[in-house]
């Protein structure tokens, strides 16, 4: 195990164009980290460069305290499993597996060992003896995270491995991956654009946007307390509801004479700003009054409802906005229909329309 730092690091191509912008960052030991943001935010190109892969414009990578700005990628003690598996056609599953410790010149006792371990710890034992074309693609994917236990390495770097299978599959994956994490208790850095494999995998999550960090944090801290407009807005399923709103006389102006009285702690912050955006989750909406301190009812009208089987989403048309609430799965009423939308003032966000951070 290993911690990993960044301090500072930025990536500039062609001398001005940056495309990473002064990153501070820290990994500790035994640590499973995501890295989650849209493509072409920077996250892949981060994990290239604790990897030896890509060159760091400025600032310093630090692995176990020690830099390695200038260090080949052999000498770092990292491996990486990729998106495309990366294995070698025309050998079987025991010679990927070994390839990269037979031209280290581990002895073949010690090969056959490891090999064994990770295998059955992945349980492909009874897949050794065939070649990648014969496996589906979650089988080449354990074959590929094999690879990398036998080497024994510092630091393991995940880069979207999961993107080229089914979601049941995914499924599957994810939670053999987090098990692993669990038995082997070692440094993880994973990069993903899929906030639910980032929010059930990681002890703390960095989100990324063009280049900058937003915010790194727990995964409960990142979905209760987002830092920015763009965090809540990017995780859940479905995500935050974020509407535009004005403010006057100590309330949320949503339009159409809907207002909502602001918690005075909330009023306060909200004074840093001029324009404001309103946020609430859609299981911090309520068909009927949960009796909560200060609770607030909103007047709605269903616009369309989805059934999901265990629940249904449904959206309503609040002042001159519309939101998703999540309902219970038995809910039934037409488009148009009115309702009342009850919502706990604690589970309330403000944002400053103009920065996107949070207030």
């Amino acid at each position: 195990m290993a911690s990993v730092e960044f301090q500072q690091v930025e990536k500039t191509y062609d001398g001005k164009t940056r495309v990473i912008h002064g990153i501070d960052l820290h990994v500790a030991h035994g640590e499973f980290v995501v890295f989650v943001g849209p493509s072409g935010c920077g996250k892949s190109t981060l994990l290239r460069m604790i990897a030896g892969l890509e060159g760091i414009s400025s600032g310093h990578v630090l692995i176990d305290g020690r830099r390695v700005n200038d260090e080949p990628p052999r000498q770092r003690d990292i491996a990486m499993v990729f998106q495309d598996y990366a294995l070698y056609p025309h050998k079987n599953l025991y010679d990927n597996m070994a390839f990269g410790l037979r031209l280290r010149k581990t002895p073949e006792h010690e090969i056959k060992r490891r090999v064994l371990d990770a295998a059955g710890l992945l349980r492909i034992e009874h897949l050794l003896e065939r070649k990648p074309a014969a496996l589906s693609g979650g089988q080449r994917q354990r074959v590929a995270i094999g690879r990398a236990i036998v080497r024994q390495p510092k630091v393991f770097l995940f880069d979207e491995p999961l993107s080229n299978l089914d979601a049941q599959l995914r499924n599957e994956m994810r939670s053999e991956i987090k098990k692993l994490h669990q038995r082997l208790g070692a440094t993880i850095i994973y990069v993903t654009h899929d906030q639910v494999e980032a929010m059930t995998l990681a002890d703390r999550i960095a989100v990324l946007s063009a280049g900058h960090k937003v915010q790194y944090a727990s995964p409960e801290e990142i979905y209760n307390r987002p830092a920015a407009q763009f965090v809540a807005g990017f995780t859940g399923s479905p995500p935050m509801n974020l509407l535009p709103c004005s403010l006057g006389l100590g309330a949320i102006d949503l339009g159409a004479g809907v207002r909502l009285a602001l918690p005075p702690d909330l009023l306060a912050r909200a004074a840093a700003a001029t324009q404001h955006v309103f946020g609430i989750r859609p299981e911090n909406l309520a068909l009927s009054a949960r009796h909560v301190p200060g609770e607030m009812a909103l007047p709605a009208t269903v616009v369309i409802s989805e059934p999901l089987g265990a629940e249904t989403l449904v959206t309503f048309a609040v002042g001159r906005h519309e939101l998703v609430a999540r309902c219970a799965a038995s809910f039934k009423a037409p488009a148009g229909s009115n309702q009342l939308l009850y919502l706990d003032p604690a589970a309330m966000h403000l944002f400053d329309q103009a920065s996107g951070l949070a207030l």
